[in-house]
């Protein structure tokens, strides 16, 4: 294991075709109160004892600063289970970084709220299971929730922070849309992200519970374009579309390695949050090496980067530099091989593949989902 010094040292020019890093995602415990059962977290969670200190990841947050990355995204598990939040968000300060708070929120109290904003938060986001107490009282397995995320809401608005509402949809609260919209204009959010589950980790297990119908994506659709309009200049609605209904993927992460990196609580570094999905990649690791290195020339950054590794249809497609292949821990999970087109894809040979699995999805009945399990903190 390299000492600070030798982590502090600079790396060296970076190569012409090296893209700049501009957001870095921290991670900083898999601890988490809620159980939610789409959780994109990984299968295998990392135990608490690993986790990164505070000093650590102000290692980590001046290497990133270094590299470009002007925005830090504090997420978890739940990143308020951590007693030294407070310190790591001075450390994120401290490199003048853009201090994104990701939160359930349900532990937030006025306390912690004044001693996160005199730290340097600049942003909270703060995740809603649904619109009602009582659905998300279900997803998220906790007596509550809707409560106390609402409280939370407001603190974060009374200390005069922007404040963005992140909702899950699938088949079980996507018909509360509307209600989810007139929530976020209710609590005062600048911003709501309405992102229809993505089918990989423990997403995947409840597939069958969780896939909407087509009737849900496509009425949703429509309120939110509705929405858009009507409170243009009051909330600004992002949609994120479920991918097994599109026609072409999304590019991951604007692509793999191009913008973005993801640091677990422990200090694997991954070009998504969600690649040790992927069994045959392995990952660098921030207290043995320095991250402008694993940025620039570790193995799984350069796995997918580009297009160099493609094969056909995209190998050839015209979309190859506007998608970059889609996802690959969706091509992993789907076809078993993450070097494949996402299955997504219309020209992907592994369509008819994931076609049959939302067919057999949206013809399962509304069974109850699998909680997911965590240590509570």
């Amino acid at each position: 294991m390299s000492d600070a010094s030798t982590l502090e040292r600079p790396a060296g020019p970076a190569a012409a075709d090296t893209p700049i890093l501009l957001g870095l995602l921290a991670e900083v415990t898999h601890k988490c109160p809620l159980q939610c059962p789409y959780c994109s977290n990984p299968v295998a969670l990392e135990a608490p004892s690993g986790e990164l200190t505070p000093s650590e990841w102000g290692r980590v947050f001046r290497q990133a600063a270094a590299l470009g990355a002007l925005q830090l995204h504090l997420s978890g598990g739940e990143p308020l289970v951590r007693r030294d939040i407070v310190d790591i968000v001075r450390e994120a300060r401290a490199a003048d970084l853009y201090v994104n708070l990701i939160t359930a929120a349900v532990t937030l109290t006025p306390e912690k709220a004044d001693a996160l904003v005199a730290a340097g938060v600049d942003h909270v986001q703060v995740s809603l299971q649904d619109a009602t107490a009582e659905g998300c009282g279900r997803i998220t397995n906790m007596k509550g929730a809707y409560e106390k995320k609402r409280a939370a809401c407001r603190l974060v608005t009374e200390r005069g922070l922007p404040l963005t509402l992140n909702a899950v949809v699938h088949r079980h609260n996507l018909d509360n849309v509307e209600l989810m919209i007139d929530l976020a204009v209710e609590l005062g959010a600048h911003r709501l992200e309405v992102a229809n589950t993505q089918y990989y980790g423990w997403a995947l297990a409840n597939r069958a519970a969780l896939m909407p119908r087509p009737d849900q994506v496509e009425h949703a659709g429509k309120v939110v374009e509705a929405a858009r309009e009507r409170l243009r200049g009051t909330l600004a609605i992002d949609y994120v579309a479920p991918d097994y209904y599109a026609r072409y993927p999304k590019p991951c992460m604007s692509g793999w390695g191009r913008e973005f990196l993801a640091v677990s609580p422990s200090g694997d570094v991954l070009p998504c949050h969600a690649a040790a999905s992927i069994p045959d990649l392995t990952f660098d690791n921030v207290r043995d090496v320095p991250l402008a290195e694993i940025w620039r020339a570790s193995p799984a950054f350069q796995r997918f980067r580009g297009t160099d590794w493609m094969r056909d249809p995209c190998r050839s497609c015209a979309r190859r530099e506007e998608d970059f292949g889609g996802c690959r821990c969706q091509a992993m999970m789907v076809t078993g091989d993450a070097a494949n087109t996402d299955p997504v894809c219309v020209l992907s040979p592994h369509r008819a593949a994931l076609d049959a699995a939302l067919e057999a999805a949206v013809s399962a009945p509304d069974t109850l989902f699998r909680w997911r399990r965590y240590e509570r903190g």
